[in-house]
């Protein structure tokens, strides 16, 4: 399908990009529902979160039993998109579904990113073996579907389109991928908006445009975010090198996950880091957050990730960067919904490797306001978080994480 002069084929992608993108925004739809559902079956019966570990069990089988390439999850569709020959198995969509639910009824400290992206993406590639689209336009569909996804399930349109970019390389840019994963991303919100679907809002309060004096305490506060994405995942990368060498069963993976899960729980004395946090991360644009609620949060979350728990990284990544920038409004004597806001995403910079998105993100969330302050706090983050990713681990120019590699040899 030739774009050069060729408006026909223009229209063509635009109108995949539609397509996707009304797909994408009814999966999310459904998606959010079931996912809060789920939430307040497990808040209203405490005592699900026993059967966590059997629950793991199950989603592991499962995967081991029938997803094939759909366990390589966000991977898999990254480096799809880098070499356009891998192939996006549709079954990838409903697993990833099905098993988030699970995690989240259960107690699993997980987000909504890995399957928003895997939705996406699944469906984009089943659209395009239907409508039988030729194989070069395979980057096209992906990026669509990403683009889609993310900003279906998070509300910011936008950022969905830069993230899916930044991620899958800036190289892949041309207007029409850009028009068409726009429109995708666009339609995508707006069909889950006209589903019924909504998104939490918060607010970093008024804050002055340029003031030097907060900037450098944001600045400060920056290298923190940083280091706590770097320590998110170096420590998420460790916990799952770990778990593949002393367990080789995927299956004794995810129980031996989900007790250490219910031992943290007793531990810490709170159910508060379990499921998606949301009023953790409200908590702390409202006041200033405990010292230690960001630690809680991502021990949880790097536990359940870890052992192979679906679900995504994103929205803990979101509550730990809150809460610990709201944590530090004391010590930076800044106000903490500023902190909060700027933490929220300059985490999820820090740990992905993408700043532009981030930044897309922030002033989609909060405003062009404090666009200065979550410019610096996104960048700084990025820079000192290192070379890896969540997305692109360092040593791996493939972009496909080296655990997966290491699954594939203890295979």
């Amino acid at each position: 399908m030739t774009q050069k002069n060729n408006p026909g084929a223009s229209a063509i992608s635009l109108l995949l990009g539609a397509a996707v993108g009304l797909a994408c925004g009814t999966a999310a739809a459904l998606f959010l529902y079931g996912l809060s559902s789920v939430t307040a079956a497990r808040e209203g019966n405490p005592w699900l979160l026993w059967l966590l570990p059997v629950g793991g069990a199950c989603m592991s089988w499962m995967y081991l039993r029938w997803g094939r390439q759909a366990a390589r999850g966000n991977s898999l569709l990254f480096a799809s998109i880098r070499s356009g020959q891998d192939d996006i198995p549709l079954r990838m969509g409903p697993m990833v579904l099905f098993g988030t639910w699970m995690t989240h009824l259960l107690g699993g400290s997980a987000g909504r990113e890995g399957t928003a992206l895997q939705l996406g993406g699944s469906l984009a590639a089943g659209i395009g073996r239907l409508l039988r689209v030729p194989q070069t336009e395979t980057r096209l569909l992906l990026l669509c579907g990403i683009s889609g996804g993310f900003g279906a399930v998070f509300g910011t349109p936008v950022a969905g389109v830069v993230f899916a970019f930044e991620i899958a390389g800036f190289r892949l840019l041309t207007p029409m991928r850009l028009l068409s994963a726009l429109t995708a991303s666009f339609v995508g919100h707006l069909t889950a908006l006209a589903w019924g679907a909504s998104h939490p809002h918060y607010s970093i309060g008024p804050v002055p445009f340029a003031d030097l004096g907060l900037l450098l305490r944001v600045a400060l506060a920056a290298v923190a975010f940083g280091l706590v994405a770097r320590l998110f995942v170096r420590l998420l990368a460790s916990t799952r090198t770990l778990l593949l060498r002393l367990v080789p069963q995927v299956v004794w993976r995810s129980v031996i996950g989900g007790l250490l899960v219910i031992a943290l729980t007793y531990v810490c004395g709170s159910r508060d880091y379990l499921g998606l946090s949301l009023p953790l991360l409200s908590a702390s644009f409202d006041a200033p957050a405990e010292a230690g609620s960001f630690v809680w949060k991502l021990l949880f979350t790097v536990v359940t990730l870890g052992s192979g728990y679906p679900g995504g990284e994103v929205t803990p990544l979101f509550v730990i960067g809150a809460a610990f920038g709201s944590s530090l409004a004391g010590v930076l004597s800044a106000p903490p919904a500023l902190l909060a806001g700027v933490g929220m995403v300059s985490v999820f910079s820090g740990a992905a490797r993408a700043p532009l998105a981030c930044v897309a993100l922030g002033i989609e969330l909060f405003g062009c306001d404090g666009a200065l302050y979550l410019l610096v706090g996104c960048v700084l983050s990025a820079l000192l978080a290192g070379s890896g990713g969540l997305y692109r681990p360092p040593g791996s120019s493939s972009g496909v994480p080296r655990v997966d590699q290491t699954v594939q040899r203890l295979k």
